[in-house]
Parts: structure tokens; sequence; C-alpha cells
């Protein structure tokens, strides 16, 4: 057997990156849940994917797909996959 080769259809997403000024926001955009560590510090968001629950932190982003579905992305793959659109 011989692979095809394919090349990734351009789509373009919304994003924000995760920070501690937004988590509140971004929680309530995606339908997450805020996750508090030992002392009381807010520490990551759970987002509930198409591939089941995933878990969002400081400096990642949080993704609305091509099928209003949320997932979030490292901030090193999402540097190396996406670059910002120009606005409409």
């Amino acid at each position: 057997m011989i692979p095809s080769r394919y090349t990734k259809k351009p789509v373009t997403i919304e994003a924000t990156r995760l920070n501690w000024v937004n988590i509140h926001d971004v929680a309530m955009w995606c339908g997450g849940t805020l996750i508090y560590g030992p002392k009381g510090e807010l520490e990551m968001i759970v987002i509930p994917t198409l591939e089941g629950t995933m878990t969002a932190y400081l400096g990642w982003w949080v993704i609305r797909g091509v099928k209003d579905e949320f997932y979030p992305c490292r901030n090193d793959v999402f540097e190396a996959t996406y670059e910002q659109a120009e606005e409409v």
C-alpha cells in the first residue's frame, strides 16, 4: 500500500489565549468549568469537547472550531498551526 498525500484545507477559527484577566469570560464562552488549586487560586478550565473533557491551562489557547465545538490548544502548537486572519 502506498499512502496518498493530502493538504489540510484552510479554515478560519475563533480563538483566545487564556490568562488571569479573561479566565472567567473564556470559561463562560466555551461552557467550561473553572478549577481552583488547593490554595484557592485559579489553575485551569475544564472544557467539554467532541472528544470528551479536556483541560486548558493559563497561557494555552481555547479554540472554537468550524462546528462551534471548543477545544484547548497548547501555545507552541497554536503558534505552529495558526496565523492571525485578516479582519473582515
